[in-house]
């Protein structure tokens, strides 16, 4: 069966932005979320390849894209405006239930989602998303801060000469910090170029830069690393110290099925991610590191893990796959592998 990938530009009660889909109007709705320094372009290959009868689709989130660029994420509410901009836009499109799919940022909408909307979903497959309690200074599996004010998370973590060359519209490999050279490196299991990598790479050069945006803005801290989170961007807004969703998770009602697919070599979300602080910290990259009894690396794995073991507990449902030679992005990476996990769940559920 062919496929085509739609794009057009829908307005909803909170946001306009570019809209992909992919099938039939009527076929069973599957909305997929996209990671940071990413958009919907990435979901492309794996859209085109859903089972006959099923209805894909994927935006542009708030921040990236062909989103609105006057739209901007407010921190303090975590990943609230992303999770309320992904309800308006089922609300647009008339759908009241679907799967839903998210990936690393995306995901960590995802959990929002499962706690404040969880009778909209069919099911929920979470691809190496992120850790419920957010990126960066947490300890332990129950998200225990390493600092009171969070110091070690947000915008103050982004490597600048990376954002330098995002601004510049990089496209080489010429620096280990370029976009390109950062996909192949840190985002994948093995170095390898993939299929369609120049749009992948464009949808990364497509993230909208600034205070307001990417990276976002950041304060002073008198704790090491000696910055903490601002109020503006996605990765203020992935702070421990505006999104904390375990708990609403578990207490979700209804309890929609999840499938945790994780890539065996994802260094992003790891309990070793070679971006948190507390792994690089020991390597001396950042003077005067505290030890690991005071900023360890956070467990990201093990955090997941330990809320998807106590939404079980609570009556939920989780199973857990780990794709092997795959790191943060496996249905690129290991398509196929993906697939044969990824068709089957939805199938088997409604």
């Amino acid at each position: 069966m062919t496929r085509d990938i739609r794009a057009s530009t829908i307005t909803t009660s909170r946001i306009r932005t570019r809209v992909l889909t992919c099938g039939p109007d009527g076929g069973t709705p599957v909305l997929f979320l996209h990671g940071n320094l990413s958009s919907a372009t990435w979901w492309e290959s794996t859209m085109i390849s859903l089972p006959a009868g099923y209805r894909a689709i994927a935006a542009d989130q708030r921040g990236f894209g062909d989103a609105d660029p006057d739209a901007k994420i407010d921190a303090t509410r975590g990943l609230g405006d992303l999770a309320e901009d992904t309800i308006a836009l089922l609300d647009q499109l008339g759908i009241e239930r679907a799967h839903l799919v998210g990936n690393s940022l995306g995901g960590v909408v995802a959990w929002r989602l499962i706690a404040e909307h969880a009778s909209r979903w069919i099911t929920v497959t979470q691809v190496d998303p992120g850790s419920p309690f957010g990126f960066g200074s947490t300890k332990d599996a129950e998200g225990t801060p390493c600092w009171d004010d969070y110091a070690g998370s947000g915008a103050g973590l982004i490597n600048p000469e990376f954002v330098r060359l995002l601004a510049s519209g990089d496209r080489s490999t010429d620096s280990m910090f370029s976009p390109r050279s950062m996909l192949r490196t840190a985002l994948l299991a093995e170095p390898r170029v993939l299929d369609r990598e120049d749009a992948i790479v464009d949808a990364m050069l497509a993230t909208h830069l600034g205070e307001h945006d990417y990276p976002g803005d950041a304060v002073e801290s008198p704790n090491w690393p000696f910055v903490a989170p601002g109020v503006w961007g996605p990765n203020n807004a992935l702070s421990p110290k505006f999104t904390a969703e375990a708990a609403g998770v578990v207490a979700a009602a209804p309890k929609p099925p999840i499938l945790w697919i994780r890539g065996a070599g994802d260094r992003i979300v790891s309990d070793a991610s070679i971006t948190d602080l507390g792994t690089l910290g020991p390597t001396g990259v950042i003077p005067n590191y505290p030890g690991a009894d005071v900023y360890p690396p956070q467990p990201m794995v093990a955090q997941i893990r330990h809320m998807l073991d106590a939404y079980a507990a609570a009556g939920g449902t989780y199973e857990e796959v780990v794709i092997d030679r795959a790191g943060h992005m496996p249905f690129l990476e290991r398509p196929d592998e993906f697939n044969a996990t990824f068709h089957p769940y939805l199938q088997s559920h409604g």
